[in-house]
Formats: structure tokens, sequence, C-alpha cells
């Protein structure tokens, strides 16, 4: 029985003898000697083979020397197998075709996403950027399957199993690798109501006596950092929200209710700023955006549906009027 060795060859125990075969070569004295019985001659062979007849009556001599057998009977007529080489020339061309069907399932699955593929989202960002691309590579790759988990939390990606971490914001220090996806522009913003009722902002130094609303993130600093107009960087100390939630979607409708003001990504606002639902404040100055980020494990082989996923997130970001792609 012929055992695999990857792409060096197979090992063909024959007649009590054993020999590594390099098969994958296309000029192998295996395959030779399979080409010389399918054209029926050594010379039609060498045609097919775009070589000498010489060349191949050598490769076939050298074969049946190792094997200590004669594979075919030579006339001017042609060359037809001798008993014993009809049966290597069967044997052969079956573990020949596994190996071309091995090498070329192989070389497709290099560039075709399947398999299992396991990714992690903020939840709201993950519903309103990430589905979308998972549903449309579902579509476009039939054998692969996705899942998705919305969550915020740091995982370990190989202890959970998980193939591609999509982050927002600064990360901590680790060993995986980083796709800077893009970055998400954050707008200040606040109702016609809450502007009509707490006046509304001209300078940054005018936030510390507005009532503010806070995403609910641990490692939040009190301090908002913008740049103006002119590219002046300024740092602005905020009070302490008066309401935190882990909800994009609830600060959204809050704000819009006049609840306060707040600091939040562009793509949550953009439809609320359009129909004038809330107002953009201090539009003169900056606020500092967050990367978008996706993160995979080192390895010295990326799946293809990893990079496939990771690169299409790139492209649907790139696409996001409400994002900034990487320059």
């Amino acid at each position: 029985m012929p055992s695999a060795h990857g792409r060096a060859g197979l090992v063909i125990h024959y007649m009590q003898k054993s020999h590594v075969v390099t098969l994958a070569q296309p000029d192998s004295d295996e395959r030779v000697f399979l080409r010389i019985v399918e054209t029926g001659s050594l010379k039609a062979a060498a045609q097919q083979l775009e070589t000498d007849p010489s060349v191949v009556s050598r490769r076939l001599a050298a074969l049946e020397a190792r094997l200590g057998q004669q594979l075919l009977r030579r006339s001017t007529r042609g060359s037809t197998p001798t008993e014993v080489g009809a049966r290597y020339y069967e044997g052969l061309a079956q573990i020949v075709a596994q190996q071309d069907a091995l090498e070329a399932d192989v070389a497709m699955a290099a560039d075709e996403p399947e398999g299992h593929l396991r990714v992690t989202a903020p939840p709201e960002f993950g519903v309103r950027f990430v589905v979308p691309v998972l549903e449309e590579l579902e579509c476009q790759h039939p054998r692969l399957s996705v899942e998705l988990s919305l969550g915020t939390g740091f995982l370990d990606l190989a202890s959970s199993d998980i193939d591609v971490a999509i982050r927002i914001g600064t990360l901590p220090d680790s060993a995986l690798r980083v796709r800077r996806l893009g970055l998400v522009p954050r707008v200040l913003v606040a109702s016609p109501a809450y502007l009509k009722n707490h006046g509304t902002p001209k300078l940054a130094a005018d936030l510390s006596t507005h009532r503010f609303l806070g995403y609910l993130n641990p490692g939040a600093s009190p301090t908002l950092r913008t740049k103006t107009s002119e590219g002046q960087s300024r740092e602005v100390r905020v009070p302490r929200p008066e309401f935190t939630v882990n909800s994009i979607a609830t600060l959204v409708r809050m704000v819009e209710a006049g609840r306060g003001v707040f600091l939040g990504p562009l793509w949550a606002f953009a439809e609320s700023l359009r129909s004038g639902r809330v107002r953009s404040l201090l539009a003169d100055h900056d606020f500092e955006a967050y990367p978008a980020q996706a993160l995979y494990r080192s390895r010295r082989y990326v799946p293809a549906k990893t990079r496939v996923f990771i690169e299409a997130m790139a492209q649907r970001v790139a696409a996001e009027e409400s994002l900034d792609a990487v320059g």
C-alpha cells in the first residue's frame, strides 16, 4: 500500500522493494513510463513530453534497472507492457490519479474558503457591518459556514476557537496578528430640545457644564482629545456621565430624547444627523477616532476563510461613508 509523504513523493512498496517516487514531477521515471504505455511508443511519448526519444529510453531503462524487471517489449511497431509491466502500470496509474486529485483538492482549498469560520465582534458594530459581510461570503462559498459571537470582551482566540476578532479602539499587547481595517470617526451630539434647554456649547471649555451620557467602558478616560480646525490639539475634561450603558442603540435613543450630550461613533448617528433629530456640536473640532481592527492568530499558514473575510471587511469599511478607510 502506498503512503503519502507530502509533495516530496510517495513510498511505493512493490515486489519486496521500497522506493521513494517523486510522482509530483511531470518528468519522473514513473510518469514517463505511464506516458509510454498510454501513447504506445517511446517516440510518441517523447513528442508529448517535448524531449528526445533517447531521453525517454534512458528514463525507462533506469526504472527497469531499479525495479529489476522488464516493463515493456519494444518493437518497430511500438512498445507494449510485459505481464509485470501491465500490473505495474495499473497500480501506478491509480496512485498517480489519486495524487493528482489530492493535489488539485489541496490547491483549491488554498484559495477557496471552506470549513467553519468563527468570528467575534462588538454587538452593534457587528450587526451593522460584520453580519452583511458574513452573509455574502456564505452565499458566495458553498463550502463555508459561519458563526458570529457578539461581545466586547477580549477573548483568547486559541482557547475560544475563534478565527477572527473584530475590535474597536486601543488593544492590549498580545501575540495576535492585527490588520487595521480603518477608523471609526466620532461625533459630539445632542438633540435640538436638549440644546434649547441647556444652551449650545461654543467652546470645548463650555462642555464642563453639560450633562453627559456614556458608553460603558472600564478603561474610558474622562478627557476628550480634540484638534481644532487649525490643527491645535486640545484635551478637555468633561463631567462624569450621569447615565452609562453598553448599548449604542440605547444611547442614540436617549440623545434623540434630549437626555444629554454624547461623544459616539459617526456611523451610529449618521441618520439622526441627516434627519435633524440630533445636531453635531463643536463642528470645528476633530475628535479622536478609534481604530477598527481584525485580530487573528499568528501562524505560518493563514486559512483562506480567514484571509477572505478580513479582506472583505476592509472593503466594507472602505465603502462606508461614516467610516474612514486605511490610507
